[in-house]
């Protein structure tokens, strides 16, 4: 192995929590940190890949939560950014449902299965929440609680369940991004990529040329596999051999790595550490991308999103084409989630390309094109991934997120998942990063001034073997009493980088 170098802070992941936690940090002195990301590129979850001749989102796509009396912080980089957006307008897309036969449901129909699933869905949370107050011991009887609504049973049933449950429960659930920022969503449509706010917050603390990130603190396929941590420290070793050491450790992957066997902590997480991590479900999100040599849908006004009615939930559902976003690319992007993400990330891309174009075939007519090409993400077998974002059980606890994001000695846990008002989502991760580099500086000053306390206590201790105790005590005492500069110094404001008070 190689021989260790020493820092202040290792951050490992380079995705928005991240890079957003060692901005902070920098920022306020502390930047001797290093940053080990596994892969060969910072951006996590956000990636972006060329397709079909423009650039398109693998990962998180949309700036969700916009318009509202409050500022989305992400909106916010975006447009010092001047990063290329379009909006997108969902609420037409249960009027865009299409059955078996190629044909779209009755408008009158799909309006009223859509206020049965919402009604559904509505009971079923208050169903949920009187369990919970039964369970907390209210003295009221378990078993009077309301029967289960009645599951989806029929297609245009089970394509309404995904959307309400897979994609956003708005209008079912309160949803903090929709509250505090506003229920606008905007697609993100730049050929830099969602990306590029990353690197622009990296270029303010580490050393950058023509777009490229060339700071020797940022370590590109660094694959971490084991954290020893302990009172003094923590150590940190990559695949490759090498050892990094440093006084604290910042870990920003997902929860589905936290949940996986890929990083080793010796001694182990502490059970109450695990059960919280274990406890928080991970969600596959998986945005199939098609190109075709001409359109052959509809793009007139509000249809840029449609739906596919089919006796199997999720199967190759939510459609939406690009040409809102990238006129004339003539892509199409089909949404699978969680199991049928991952059945289709276990199975040649020919066979999806094979399955998407029959239910194409049964929307649109059998003389339709072939695709000329698909890209299909596997963020459930990407083991530095594994998955594309944490989601808390519906009844709410407000110790697990605590358990979730709560340090363990010196190991501070960040991430989307840490979030909880806004885990999921991209600004989720970004605000979760600021708060995790924020309380790590907070410990660095509290250490700091104890090590500054020690030092100036030591000569005084020293004389332990020539002063009685209560002579002792009054000497100790008596630092209280001090002139201001000395008050000053004992309570780091005097002789520490100004930074990091």
């Amino acid at each position: 192995m190689d021989s260790p170098s020493r820092s202040s802070v290792i951050i490992v992941g380079a995705g928005v929590s991240g890079i957003s936690a060692a901005k902070i940090l920098a920022e306020n002195g502390v930047e001797d940190l290093v940053i080990l990301e596994a892969s060969d590129r910072i951006g996590g979850r956000i990636r972006k890949e060329d397709f079909g001749g423009v650039s398109v989102e693998l990962g998180a796509g949309w700036i969700a939560g916009v318009g509202g009396k409050e500022s989305n912080p992400v909106w916010e980089l975006a447009n010092q950014s001047d990063l290329r957006t379009h909006f997108s307008d969902y609420s037409n897309a249960r009027y865009n449902i299409y059955d078996r036969s190629g044909k779209i449901f009755p408008s009158g129909i799909a309006a009223d299965s859509y206020k049965k699933a919402v009604d559904s869905a509505i009971q079923q949370l208050r169903r949920e929440e009187t369990i919970r107050e039964s369970i907390r011991g209210c003295g009221s009887d378990v078993t009077r609680v309301t029967e289960p609504p009645s599951a989806p049973k029929t297609p245009i049933e089970l394509a309404i369940d995904f959307i309400l449950h897979d994609f956003e429960m708005a209008e079912v659930e309160p949803i903090s991004t929709f509250v505090d920022f506003g229920e606008r969503e905007y697609l993100v449509a730049d050929e830099r990529g969602y990306e590029y706010l990353l690197y622009k917050m990296a270029e303010d603390f580490l050393c950058t040329s023509e777009g490229k990130i060339l700071d020797s603190r940022l370590k590109l396929n660094k694959v971490v596999r084991e954290l020893q941590h302990s009172r003094n420290g923590v150590k940190v070793i990559t695949e490759d051999g090498c050892i990094y050491e440093a006084n604290y450790v910042v870990l920003s992957v997902s929860i589905g790595v936290l949940q996986s066997d890929l990083i080793s902590f010796r001694p182990p997480l502490p059970r109450w550490k695990m059960e919280a991590i274990e406890t928080c479900d991970v969600m596959v999100y998986t945005k199939i991308f098609l190109k075709f040599p001409h359109k052959f849908w509809p793009c007139g006004p509000e249809k840029e999103f449609f739906i596919y009615a089919h006796e199997r939930r999720g199967y190759y559902t939510f459609w939406q084409h690009m040409e809102n976003a990238f006129p004339g690319s003539n892509i199409l992007v089909v949404t699978l989630t969680n199991g049928e993400s991952k059945r289709v990330e276990a199975q040649p891309d020919e066979e999806t390309l094979k399955e998407a174009m029959g239910v194409l075939r049964v929307m649109f007519g059998p003389n339709i094109p072939n695709a000329t090409d698909i890209l299909v993400p596997r963020w459930w077998n990407n083991r530095f991934q594994r998955g594309s974002y944490s989601n808390y059980p519906i009844i709410p606890n407000p110790q697990l997120v605590q358990n979730i994001k709560a340090p363990v000695g010196r190991i501070f846990f960040t991430g989307e998942h840490t979030s909880e008002r806004f885990n999921g989502y991209v600004h989720g991760g970004y605000l979760a990063g600021i708060d995790t580099g924020t309380s790590l500086l907070e410990e660095i000053r509290k250490g700091r001034k104890g090590e500054i306390q020690n030092h100036l206590l030591e000569p005084l201790l020293a004389l332990t073997g020539s002063l009685t105790l209560s002579t002792q005590t009054e000497a100790v005492s008596s630092l209280h009493k001090c002139d201001i500069p000395t008050q000053l110094y004992l309570s780091g404001k005097l002789g520490l980088p100004e930074a990091i008070l």
